[in-house]
């Protein structure tokens, strides 16, 4: 007897009346392998060993610093060993005299090496010389390239520099005043405390700093090193001068994130540092005190304060006067403030006439500003932007699948009352790993743009009316596609006509939508102004201006363009995961096998692994995620009769999938204990009972993960 429970997310409830039934929910698929071998993964519970296994070889845990690099350097040894350049020269001199006959009018350069061959100088040498690998630890083909990052009290790496390039060098000189930690204690060595991360983005750069525990004084000491130049045509590799650097607008997005002892995440500031301060300064350096205020309802209040240090590299060769930088950011404010203030009222005029085509309008959705995390208005076209992923991800329904891993998190709120509307800028949303569905929205919107689809963020509102945003395509053919952002799930819209008599079978709506109110992109927005709001009713022909009433565009881009203001946030590219797959899914397995082990005990039950079965759940899982990522299903005939196989005659199988986009094992494990069937599953009795749990965790951008996790057990039921 088989039985596999139905793969489940992070539901208490997702194991419910999945009873013992045959395996048709296991859906396996050829499992990927991430470099390291399956052994090590089902082994029981013991210490690491003191080697890795790596497709069945071993490889000696040695020098910390050697990598997998088969490139040598070498390193010399001065004053510990012979004197080599006095060695050498007295060989020569003695060889030129001894061998130079009269007629002889030079020796060639083959003559004196074999010289020194001979008399032992090349093997003497050869045996001062230390050979070693790369200082720079190699990273994995999935980790990110690390920032450029000083630490005082390591040894400094050495970073390749272009010459021809102009860099600004930003020193953290400490933090002071974050008074929410003033009543801390100082942590103890080796005890897991809160921590602090700066995150810092310019120009498609990205930096993290390293984790410093929380603290009313955070002992912040990073430095990093952001390449200033143009990328305009015709400036080449030209270094850019003070004027050039004056002239380039965009500012350094700060963004501070804490980090509590249980990994969860929380948005602590986000701040825009004006950096051309520096091009009036005395010898190019100065140093800054940057006030850092909250987020969301708490944004005018002060949350401490960073030191700060900026320095040009190469020295400026001419600086500019502090007038002329301090008029060119008046200037710049000053044309900002004036676009905005007409956008505004346009934005004004547009929702009176909007108002006029129907009074029912008042109360739609229809969502022209939204705040960010500090609390200015912005127009939502600005929160969108075509974002190409690099070769991180490979298909719009993987970028959905990223987006749907980001975790999902309403914005906080002290106290009672409503939601509070915080729409995030895209560096902060990253940073903290999760966000509002809004922000889930914008995100796959701007992926999806960047594949060449034409995709729209919608604003409206699901079941009981709770507002809610996810996001829709317009094909060639005029296909209407829903993406829903948080779950990866698509639906395909099929309008229901409201003319057509009662007794025509209307088409039942998939998608948990209820009512729209707009739609937008960074160039379109587009007002609902058809006579029902009803997404099931709603023709989405977006041309056709009784139906949709547009924006101008040319409003739109006058303040959401890049470039067209200098309070736009820039928009930062992905990072690669820095997450090692096998690494992790072996130690969350550890984790679970050893939970798993002293609640039986509690039971007074005994636990006995088989290595083989958890081998065995491992297609399933990946196939799972497969399913997740294209819709696709496969491979189940195959898992089926590998565990009929494994399962004895007279035995029952049961199995229990369950997803979750976090790594914390005991909050999986408590999560796991709540539905009846993985419950059945960890206290199953009977006789010759056999346990088994398989992890998978998946990567993605920014170090999210998808994490599959299978229990399963078999016995012969003498009931």
């Amino acid at each position: 007897m088989v039985a596999v429970g139905r793969a489940a997310g992070d539901d208490p409830g997702a194991g419910k009346n999945q009873g013992s039934r045959k395996a048709e929910a296991g859906v396996p698929g050829a499992y990927s392998g991430a470099g390291g071998s399956f052994e090590s993964l089902c082994q029981a519970p013991r210490a690491r060993p003191a080697t890795c296994r790596f497709r069945g070889r071993k490889q000696a845990v040695g020098d910390p610093r050697r990598g997998a690099s088969s490139a040598f350097g070498y390193l010399g040894k001065p004053g510990d060993g012979m004197d080599v350049h006095g060695r050498i020269r007295e060989i020569l001199a003695e060889t030129i005299r001894e061998e130079l006959a009269p007629d002889q009018q030079h020796l060639s350069t083959e003559d004196l090496i074999k010289a020194l061959r001979r008399r032992g100088i090349i093997d003497d040498v050869m045996k001062e010389l230390n050979f070693v690998t790369d200082s720079v630890e190699q990273e994995l083909p999935s980790s990110p390239k690390q920032p450029i990052c000083f630490d005082r009290q390591s040894t400094l790496k050495k970073t390749n520099i272009d010459p021809t390039r102009r860099y600004l060098y930003l020193q953290v000189l400490g933090g002071k005043a974050f008074l929410e930690h003033l009543q801390e204690p100082e942590p103890l060595p080796g005890q897991v405390c809160s921590t602090f991360t700066l995150c810092l983005h310019y120009r498609n750069q990205r930096f993290r700093s390293k984790p410093v525990p929380c603290a009313c004084e955070p002992d912040f000491h990073d430095g990093f090193l952001l390449e200033v130049h143009r990328e305009s045509l015709g400036d080449g590799t030209r270094m850019a001068d003070s004027t050039t650097m004056l002239s380039i607008s965009d500012p350094i997005h700060m963004v501070l994130i804490k980090t509590d002892i249980f990994g969860e995440t929380t948005l602590v500031a986000s701040y825009f540092l004006e950096w051309r301060s520096v091009l009036g300064s005395e010898n190019g350096v100065t140093s800054l005190t940057v006030e850092l205020m909250g987020v969301g309802t708490e944004s005018k209040v002060s949350v401490g304060i960073l030191n700060i240090k900026l320095e040009m590299y190469p020295p400026l060769n001419q600086t500019l006067s502090q007038e002329v930088v301090n008029t060119q950011l008046a200037l710049e404010r000053q044309k900002t403030a004036e676009k905005e203030r007409l956008f505004l009222v346009y934005a004004k005029q547009w929702w009176r006439e909007y108002l006029q085509i129907r009074p029912s309008h008042n109360s739609r959705l229809v969502k022209i500003f939204a705040q960010d995390e500090n609390g200015i208005n912005r127009p939502v076209c600005s929160y969108v932007k075509p974002l190409r992923a690099g070769r991180l991800l490979d298909t719009p329904r993987q970028a959905a699948r990223f987006v749907n891993v980001l975790g999902y998190e309403r914005a906080p709120v002290i106290g009672g009352g409503g939601k509070q509307e915080q729409w995030c800028t895209l560096l902060a949303f990253l940073c903290r790993n999760k966000g509002d569905c809004e922000d889930h929205a914008n995100l796959l919107c701007s992926l999806l743009l960047g594949y060449g689809l034409e995709a729209f963020v919608c604003v409206g509102t699901k079941a009981k009316g709770v507002p809610h945003a996810w996001v829709m395509t317009c094909g060639t053919d005029g296909t209407i596609t829903f993406w829903e952002s948080l779950t990866g799930h698509r639906y395909i819209h099929k309008p229901a006509s409201p003319d057509e008599p009662p007794v025509a079978e209307q088409p039942k709506p998939l998608y948990p939508y209820r009512t729209i109110g707009c739609v937008f992109n960074h160039q379109m927005f587009l007002g609902n102004c058809q006579p029902s709001d009803a997404v099931e009713t709603c023709v989405f022909d977006l041309n056709d201006e009784s139906k949709w009433k547009p924006m101008s565009e040319e409003a739109i881009k006058s303040v959401c363009a890049p470039g067209a203001t200098t309070s736009l946030p820039p928009f930062p590219p992905l990072c690669a995961s820095t997450i090692d797959a096998s690494v992790t899914s072996n130690e969350i397995e550890m984790q679970l096998r050893l939970l798993v082990s002293e609640h039986r005990k509690d039971l007074g039950l005994t636990t006995v692994w088989e290595d083989q079965l958890s081998y065995l759940l491992s297609p399933a899982l990946a196939s799972y995620e497969f399913e997740r990522t294209t819709s696709i299903s496969a491979g189940n005939e195959e898992f089926q009769d590998a565990i009929r196989r494994a399962v004895p005659d007279g035995h029952t199988f049961k199995g229990f999938p369950i997803h979750f986009v976090y790594r914390n094992a005991r909050r999986a494990f408590a999560t796991c204990l709540r539905s009846p069937f993985c419950e059945e599953i960890i206290c199953c009795r009977g006789d010759q009972v056999r346990l088994a749990v398989r992890v998978r965790v998946f990567t993605y951008p920014e170090s999210a993960c998808a994490v599959w996790i299978m229990f399963a057990c078999k016995y012969r039921s003498v009931l």
